[in-house]
């Protein structure tokens, strides 16, 4: 016999199962809506999507890629950047070949650092220009940039500080430094403290030192790795991701900062799998949607003879990363010499390197293409697969996409209201099938392609896709 408390309890629930079966409307839930305006959104996480059927995210490996006639120069902890038309390139040379720290003393192997410097005007065929400002035997061509830094010059790190009202003396920035190991102590008190001091310059080749103490105190972290800074846009902060050692892993930590000199303590972003060594990070915010840092941290096997392969994770700011993949973004292939120690290191920053692409730059001459904003996308199969996304509101008239189709492939779009109703004119009937491969597509419907009337408001997109992948959207 069922008693009365019992009874109003299945009633209850036959009401309220329904309602959280339902997708939460925007209506409703204010805090769900994705106010995107007009940026680019890349499918690298789970903030648009609300639902996929028959359909998943998909990581896409990179193409190993030729480089042009002449070697790229390849050091470690390099730093690339295209600044305007031109690529600068800073990577870590010796002054004497084969000086080791093991062998020849601490301090005598990282006074012999050197950062060099090389340019090119396609990313692909470099040069290393007489500099003028150091003379070092090895390196006659004169590409030595900075030198004579103690510990500095062992993870020189530079970057175009886009922050705006920044005075032209500091237009580039950059950070470099160690901490001293517990049987070097000694050295203090000639060298001067450990830590990550602040460089800065004008035209990106003559530096000099912001402050003459570090900016990052020395025992914040331990910084034997590439350790990268930035102006965060969407942050509205400088942001320095770091090396720190974390129940005996190698793993990252986060500080900002105002001005580049007083940081805020620092926080574990807590990025490891289990028994997971993260050896560098390379985070940076990704050039066509700087408010999505991307970063691709050497993974290190410290029980499998030392290996490394690189993982791909991404990051809205704040103290977290989000790894949707925890499989490898490049393994170490098929030649032999990648699967030792220190064989697969990511150069920091991914960098286009033409129209339709970009390119990941590894340690040894090694260069890595994807079509722009393809490291992940949401993938349909033959068989047909749907994204809905969450509430969002924008900016702008016209739905642009990045997406890639077989030739038996198609894509449709649908804009719906927050509660998931179709917007007459805007139906899945209204749109014409989408077939091909472009990174840049205004979706267009019956009526035509502006959106205008439907900016800022609550709306959601429905894909319906065959064969297909969907790689990025904005509006515009």
């Amino acid at each position: 016999m069922i008693t009365r408390p019992l009874l109003l309890q299945f009633l209850l629930l036959a009401i309220l199962l329904p309602l959280a079966a339902r997708p939460s409307s925007g209506a409703d839930e204010a805090s769900e809506i994705r106010d995107i305006g007009s940026r680019r959104e890349l499918f690298v996480d789970d903030f648009l999507i609300e639902r996929l059927t028959d359909a998943r995210l998909k990581l896409h490996e990179p193409r190993l890629a030729p480089f042009g006639k002449a070697p790229r120069p390849s050091g470690h902890y390099t730093t690339l950047m295209k600044d305007g038309d031109l690529f600068r390139q800073y990577y870590r040379g010796d002054k004497k070949a084969g000086t080791h720290w093991r062998n020849d003393g601490w301090d005598v192997y990282h006074l012999g650092e050197v950062t060099l410097y090389a340019e090119s005007h396609d990313g692909l065929n470099w040069t290393e220009p007489d500099l003028g400002l150091y003379k070092v035997d090895r390196y006659p061509s004169g590409n030595i940039v900075l030198a004579d830094h103690f510990l500095v010059n062992h993870n020189f790190s530079p970057f175009i500080d886009t922050r705006p009202g920044v005075p032209k003396e500091e237009r580039y920035k950059a950070l470099g430094g160690l901490r001293y190991p517990d049987w070097a102590q000694d050295l203090r008190p000639k060298y001067g403290p450990g830590g990550l001091r602040a460089f800065v310059s004008a035209d990106a080749i003559h530096w000099e030192p912001l402050k003459d103490e570090p900016v990052i105190p020395e025992g914040w972290g331990s910084f034997d790795s590439q350790n990268v800074a930035f102006w965060s846009e969407s942050e509205q902060c400088y942001c320095c991701y770091f090396r720190s050692i974390e129940k005996g892993l190698r793993s990252i930590r986060r500080s900002t900062s105002k001005d580049f000199t007083q940081w805020t303590e620092p926080v574990s972003l807590n990025a490891n799998a289990p028994g997971e060594h993260l050896y560098t990070n390379g985070t940076h915010p990704y050039f066509r949607a700087p408010h999505i840092y991307i970063a691709l941290p050497t993974r290190f096997q410290a029980k499998r003879g030392s290996t490394t392969d690189i993982v791909f994770m991404t990051s809205r700011g704040g103290n977290s990363y989000d790894r949707t993949f925890m499989e490898a973004l490049i393994r170490p292939g098929l030649d032999p010499a990648a699967w030792g120690n220190r064989s697969n290191y990511a150069a920091w920053h991914v960098l286009p390197t033409s129209a339709t692409e970009m390119s990941i730059f590894v340690l040894d001459d090694r260069r890595y293409v994807l079509r722009l904003d393809g490291f992940i996308s949401v993938n349909a199969p033959w068989s047909g697969g749907e994204l809905i996304t969450k509430p969002l509101r924008f900016t702008g008239k016209e739905l642009e996409i990045n997406y890639s189709t077989s030739a038996g492939g198609v894509i449709h779009v649908e804009v719906q209201d927050a509660d998931g109703n179709p917007i007459p004119g805007f139906t899945l009937d209204d749109c014409p099938q989408i077939v091909g491969d472009q990174i840049s597509h205004v979706v267009k419907w019956k009526n035509g392609n502006d959106m205008s009337q439907l900016a800022d408001k609550p709306i959601r997109l429905r894909f319906v896709m065959e064969d297909a992948d969907l790689y990025s959207l904005r509006f515009k």
